[in-house]
Formats: structure tokens, sequence, C-alpha cells
């Protein structure tokens, strides 16, 4: 044993021994990176499958048939055969007006001929409607030449009535994303923290939001898609600010394509956005709280003021009427 022992302390031994841990650390610092496999390559192409199957199921789930949606659809047959009659496109088709059905959540080929085709026969269906109205069922104290001028302002009344209706519209779709999107911004933001993708983030918040709010959540996967598959983020981006026409959301988007374009963090940007979104939302209720009282002074003084007269005054009045 001691024999052992003194051979393991040995200078000998032990220089031995160091050279053999080096000659050993040096082969597999030369072997290792022959045998290492590649994993960024690896990792790229993980990525890339799951960028297809992800720009698949969302480009699926737009081009799926449901009742809660208003999608692309085909258009109608007799609405088609007027607008192409007529050539209803060349006065009507635009850019402009484009954007306002999607702005309305009106998509595709469909939505287009029906507007034209409304804008088109709205006119002459109210004059006509107006004429017997007012020749027949009113009882009108009016020549047949002011009847007639009536008629033809009824007509100019329903060439503008699917503009006014569309703006309706519009407006209500732009109220229900401008409630929920604070929350939607708060779920984008988790998301983005906890390690997801910008693709993954959007898609996520946008079923989550779905049940609360259809418009936004609709919008949502709409930029979802088209982040899987255009070139360009920047246009994604830009898309969603011009379908929602949102100061709020615009806002945002421009944050995440400078984010997107000089590198800074976008977890970052979208903090910084929730904050502001949050500050806006209780700015404007602490301006809808603010204008109540003027508000409730009319009704006050029609309702609450009579009745609070006669409440006090009442019963004198029937005692000095007892007196006399």
């Amino acid at each position: 044993m001691q024999q052992l022992v003194d051979t393991l302390i040995s200078p000998a031994f032990l220089a031995m021994l160091l050279a053999a841990v080096s000659a050993f650390a040096t082969i597999l610092a030369l072997v290792m990176p022959m045998l290492a496999r590649d994993q960024m390559n690896q990792r790229m192409r993980v990525m890339a499958l799951e960028r297809d199957k992800m720009r698949s199921q969302r480009l699926a789930e737009l081009n799926k048939e449901r009742g809660t949606t208003r999608l692309r659809q085909t258009p109608k047959g007799f609405m088609q055969q007027i607008v192409d009659k007529f050539d209803l496109r060349s006065q009507f088709d635009s850019e402009e007006l484009r954007a306002k059905l999607k702005m309305a959540g009106f998509r595709g080929q469909a939505p287009l001929v029906t507007y034209m085709f409304f804008r088109f026969v709205a006119p002459p269906i109210a004059f006509v409607v107006a004429l017997f109205y007012l020749f027949f069922i009113a009882e009108i104290d009016a020549s047949s030449n002011m009847k007639f001028l009536y008629a033809v302002m009824a007509a100019g009344a329903g060439y503008y009535l699917p503009n006014v209706l569309l703006e309706n519209l519009t407006q209500k779709r732009q109220q229900a994303i401008k409630v929920a999107f604070p929350e939607s911004l708060d779920m984008l933001l988790i998301c983005v923290q906890s390690g997801m993708s910008v693709e993954a983030s959007f898609g996520k918040v946008a079923k989550e939001i779905t049940p609360q709010c259809l418009e936004l959540g609709e919008e949502l996967s709409l930029t979802t898609a088209e982040l899987s598959y255009l070139p360009d983020r920047r246009v994604a981006f830009e898309n969603l600010a011009k379908r929602t026409n949102l100061p709020s959301i615009k806002a945002v988007t421009t944050a995440l394509i400078q984010a997107e374009r000089y590198g800074t963090p976008v977890s970052q940007a979208l903090r910084v956005m929730a904050k502001e979104n949050r500050d806006m939302r209780m700015a404007e209720a602490e301006k809808k709280a603010a204008a109540l009282p003027p508000k409730l002074t009319v009704p006050m003084i029609v309702f609450f003021l009579p009745v609070l007269f006669l409440v006090i005054l009442g019963p004198a009045a029937i005692t000095i009427l007892k007196l006399q």
C-alpha cells in the first residue's frame, strides 16, 4: 500500500498523468466540432416548418365559412348582373371605397357589389315610394309641383343613404374595437414577455379576445395571417392601422414598426403603449364623468324641480285655499 501511494505522488507519475489529460483535452477539442450537429440550421428548419404550419392554419381559418364573421364571400348573381350591365364599377369603385368597407368589416367582392347595387337602386326606389306616399297616402296641402320636388329630395336622400349606413356601421365597429383594445394590448404584452413571437402572440390574443370583441379578434387574426405570409412585416402593421383607423392602434403599430426597424425590444414598446392606453382610457372616463353634471341640469330642471316645488308648496297652497 505504501508503495502504491509513493507511486501516485511521484513527480514522474503526476507529469505523465498531466500529459495524458492534456492530450485527451486536445483531441476532444479537435473532434467535438466535427461531431457536433448544426444546431442553427436545424432550428431554422424547425422554425420554417412551424411558420408554414401557422400560415396554413391561419389561411384555413380565414377562408372557412362561418356565420359569425364577414370575410370574403361570393357576389350575388342578380346584383352582379346589374352592376355589370350599367358599368357601376367605373362610377363607384375606388380604393377609398374599399378602405371604407374594410373599416366597416366588409371584405371581398360581395359587399362591394352590394354597396354599388344599393347606391344605384336606392334613389329611384326612394323617389317612387315618396311619390306614392305624397299623392295617395298623405294628406298634404301642397301643389303637385311641390310634391314632385319633395320626391326628388327623397331620391337625393336615398342616394346618400348607403353612405350614412356605412358610416354608422364603421363608427359602431370602431367603438367596439376601441373598448376592447386596451385589454388585448395587455395580453399581447404578456405573451411577448413570456417569449412568444409576434405572430404567435397576435394569434393567441385573437383567440382570447374574440368572445369579448369579435371585430377586434377578426382584425388580429388577419394581422396574424399577414405576418405569416407577407415578406415585409411593416405592411401587416400598416394594414391593421388602416383597417381600424383608430389613433390608439395607429400609435401601437407605429411603435411596432419602429421596433422592427431599429431593433429595439418589442416588449418595451408594448409596455409603453399599454401604459399610454390605460392613461387614455382613464382620461376618457374622467372626461365623461366631468360632462355628466351639465347633462343632468336640464332633466333636473324639467322633472325634479317641479315635483320638489309641488311637495314643498303643495300643503301651504291647500291650507290657504281652505282658509278662503
